[in-house]
């Protein structure tokens, strides 16, 4: 397995309705590490690393997020893989 990381700015309603809560349940039930954070301009970040294929997957999620939420748009790049234990919240 090749590992990869991607880091991705999601805006829309995307706070308060449980979207870092719901991104760190997607990314824990798909075996991928990192961290999810609320931006003060109202976006969520999310930096996750893992293999490609479940990148793709969880970039996928994150174009809708949980049923509460409304995503408008969802940047990711290509960045530096760094090694994390877990997935966390920050």
């Amino acid at each position: 397995m090749q590992k990869k990381a991607i880091n991705c700015i999601v805006s829309g309603r995307v706070q308060g309705v449980g979207f870092r809560m719901s991104t760190s349940q997607q990314c824990k039930l798909l075996g991928l590490k990192g961290w999810v954070r609320n931006l003060d301009n109202g976006n969520v970040e999310v930096y996750v690393c893992g293999d490609q294929n479940l990148l793709i997957q969880i970039h996928k999620w994150l174009l809708h997020g949980p049923s509460l939420a409304k995503v408008i748009n969802v940047e990711c790049v290509n960045t530096d893989y760094q090694e994390y234990e877990d997935f966390s919240i920050r």
